[in-house]
């Protein structure tokens, strides 16, 4: 992939500064997403801007994040501190092998796993989790993670099973 220079980049404050217009004519929630957002530096900055923002009745925004949960661990309790409420963590299998295949990355899913309870401590809760279910690649780790997910969080953790769409 080709990315985008830095300086392509919209700042913080332009980024707030739409998400007020966006406010004022009705949103209501914010996802951030990525690729990856957690890579962002300073990322619990534009979550302070953007956690200070109010709708057009006055109230504050649902401001969400989305992440592999590879850096969570280490920013879970900034992000919190700078007024993120929830977060949502995207993990295909708890077997390094298959998580790994499925999304070619580098770390392992303890790293993930990690990450949940640092989301869990600093008050990011319910975690949601997401996972991509893929025939083929991944299925026969649907009821592990179900397992898993009910047996050491039970409801601070919501798992949802998402279809894989090949786009």
């Amino acid at each position: 992939y080709t990315f985008l220079p830095h300086s392509a980049l919209l700042s913080f404050e332009e980024i707030t500064r739409l998400a007020a217009v966006f406010a004022g004519l009705g949103v209501k929630k914010l996802r951030l997403t990525g690729g990856e957002p957690l890579l962002r530096r300073h990322l619990e900055v534009l979550v302070g801007q953007l956690a200070a923002l109010r709708d057009a009745d006055g109230q504050p925004l649902d401001l969400t994040l989305t992440t592999n949960g590879s850096l969570l661990a280490r920013k879970a309790q900034a992000l919190a501190g700078a007024g993120l409420k929830r977060i949502t963590v995207s993990l295909d299998a708890l077997d390094d092998a298959t998580f790994r295949a499925m999304n070619d990355v580098d770390f392992p899913v303890a790293d993930v796993l990690a990450g949940i309870e640092a989301a869990l401590a600093a008050g990011l809760s319910p975690v949601k989790v997401n996972m991509v279910v893929k025939r083929g690649a991944n299925e026969g780790e649907i009821v592990p993670m179900a397992r898993w997910f009910r047996d050491h969080y039970g409801a601070a953790v919501v798992l949802r099973f998402i279809e894989y769409m090949d786009v």
